[in-house]
């Protein structure tokens, strides 16, 4: 069954903002703003990137919406992150309306509409573990009677880590948070053409039946400045304690993320 996941990667949409602007230009300005460029470039090569580079089932597609006006500059950097990642695909489009385009890029990419899929969101600061598409698969197996009778199937795994990469390396603390849209996806029957960003990551059990799993980590969920979740009024700071030496080890081999890379880039 074909896995596809989608990142948007600063696309100005209409909507799909917790935050809105009052003209597109202003948008645009601010998702192009050189100093949250330079945060999301690194935040995407040092955290989203190594997981989804080391995945133990590589046959899987990686979309990553930008806008066709996105700078040259950014553009040949992002192009260069994902050189030795065969599973990504850069998509340009115009602005349009959140989830239509979203919607349009996820089926663009299918080989066959005839036929189901499995479909993953995923944000440029977030990372999944090595395992996410081996998990994916086994879970849609597991569940293939739930997919024959339901048109749509959530799946979330609901344990992993804040985390908070900066020159000294890594703060993290566990967390066990359902349906907050990482480490999130979606079954989707033959001839649906429905996606998983045509629903709210908090909302998807409110549409379709969903199964969880909390055994094992699955996520890494990255804080920054510039999250679109943190740019409302009254958002309280989270205070993350320093990784040490073995938490360092297990984001490795959990999720492919090296301290040492993230101290040389955010030096």
């Amino acid at each position: 069954m074909q896995v596809i996941g989608l990142c948007r990667f600063s696309y100005p949409a209409e909507g799909g903002f917790q935050v809105e602007h009052a003209t597109l230009a202003d948008r645009i300005a601010y998702l192009y703003a050189p100093a949250r460029m330079e945060e999301r470039l690194a935040h995407f090569e040092t955290i989203c990137l190594p997981g989804l580079r080391a995945q133990t089932d590589p046959d899987f597609t990686f979309l990553i919406l930008i806008g066709d006006s996105l700078p040259a500059h950014y553009l040949d950097r992002l192009a260069a992150l994902v050189a030795d990642v065969p599973q990504a695909r850069i998509v340009a489009r115009p602005p349009a309306p959140h989830r239509q385009v979203c919607q349009d890029v996820f089926n663009d990419a299918r080989g066959d509409l005839s036929a189901p899929c499995l479909q993953f969101r995923h944000d440029d600061d977030d990372a999944v573990a090595v395992t996410f598409v081996q998990r994916l698969r086994e879970a849609a197996l597991d569940c293939a009677a739930l997919r024959r009778q339901h048109r749509l199937v959530g799946f979330d795994w609901n344990r992993g880590y804040v985390a908070r990469p900066d020159a000294q390396g890594l703060r993290a603390e566990p967390n066990v948070t359902p349906y907050w849209g990482v480490a999130q996806a979606m079954a989707v029957q033959a001839g649906v053409r429905q996606t998983i960003l045509n629903f709210g990551h908090q909302k998807i059990n409110q549409f379709m039946p969903t199964v969880t799993y909390t055994h094992e980590d699955m996520f890494v969920r990255g804080h920054n400045d510039h999250n679109d979740s943190r740019q409302k009024k009254h958002v309280k700071p989270v205070a993350l304690p320093r990784l040490d030496a073995a938490g360092e080890a297990l984001f490795r081999s959990t999720f492919a993320i090296d301290a040492d890379h993230i101290r040389r880039v955010f030096a």
